[in-house]
C-alpha cells in the first residue's frame, strides 16, 4: 500500500489562523520581493543597528574597477611619441598565438644572421632600434646553427620572454629575446645572441 503524503503543516495552521480571525483573504496584499533590487524603505534607525549592518546592500561594482589593468608600459627607447600615435599595450586576447609565430621568427632571425634571408622580412615585428642591430649582425654567422630548445616565459600580462638554446658544433649559446604586445601584435625590444 502506497503512503499518503500528509498535508503541508504551515498551510494547515496557516488556514486555520485565517479561519479563526475576522480577515479577510481578499483584503491581502501580496507584494514581489526581488533579492537583486533590495526594497529598503523601513525605518533607517531600524537599519542603523549594527547587528543589521549584515543585511545592507553591496556596494555597486565601478565598470573600470572590474575590466583588467595592463601594467606594460612600451618600450620606446628614447622615442618622444604624440600622445594619440603613441604605442598602445595589448591585453593577451588581443594578440596572436605566439607558439606557432616565434619559431618562424627565431629562424627567419637566424637565416637574416647568416645571410639566407632579407632583413626586410622581420622590420614589422622589431622595433627600430631592434631592426638597426638585426641589420648590423647580418653576416655575423657562419654556419647555421640547431635549435635545442625555447624557453617561453610571462612576466607580466603581454610580455613574452624567450631563450632559445642553438648547438653551433659543439658549443652551445643562448639566443635572449623579449616581445611585447603593441597595437595588437608582437613586437621584439630586445635581442641578445649570448
Amino acid at each position: 500500500m502506497k503512503p499518503q503524503p500528509l498535508p503541508d503543516l504551515l498551510s494547515v495552521v496557516f488556514d486555520q489562523d485565517l479561519a479563526m480571525t475576522n480577515i479577510d483573504t481578499d483584503e491581502i496584499q501580496f507584494h514581489e520581493v526581488s533579492l537583486a533590487e533590495p526594497n529598503f524603505n523601513f525605518d533607517s534607525q531600524l537599519w542603523s543597528h549594527p547587528m543589521l549592518a549584515l543585511f545592507q546592500p553591496p556596494p555597486e561594482l565601478d565598470a573600470s574597477v572590474t575590466t583588467r589593468k595592463l601594467y606594460l608600459i612600451p618600450t620606446t627607447f628614447g622615442d618622444e611619441y604624440d600622445p594619440d600615435f603613441a604605442p598602445q599595450p595589448s591585453a593577451l586576447d588581443e594578440l596572436p598565438d605566439i607558439e606557432p609565430w616565434l619559431k618562424k621568427f627565431v629562424v627567419s632571425l637566424l637565416e637574416i644572421w647568416v645571410g639566407q634571408r632579407a632583413p626586410q622580412q622581420l622590420s614589422r615585428w622589431c622595433h627600430r632600434a631592434i631592426y638597426q642591430e638585426l641589420i648590423r649582425k647580418i653576416g655575423s654567422i657562419s654556419t647555421l646553427p640547431k635549435v635545442r630548445k625555447i624557453y617561453r616565459s610571462q612576466p607580466i600580462e603581454g610580455v613574452e620572454e624567450i631563450t632559445v638554446t642553438l648547438r653551433f658544433g659543439e658549443r652551445i649559446r643562448s639566443l635572449v629575446i623579449r616581445f611585447e604586445g603593441v597595437d595588437k601584435r608582437w613586437l621584439c625590444t630586445e635581442l641578445f645572441l649570448i
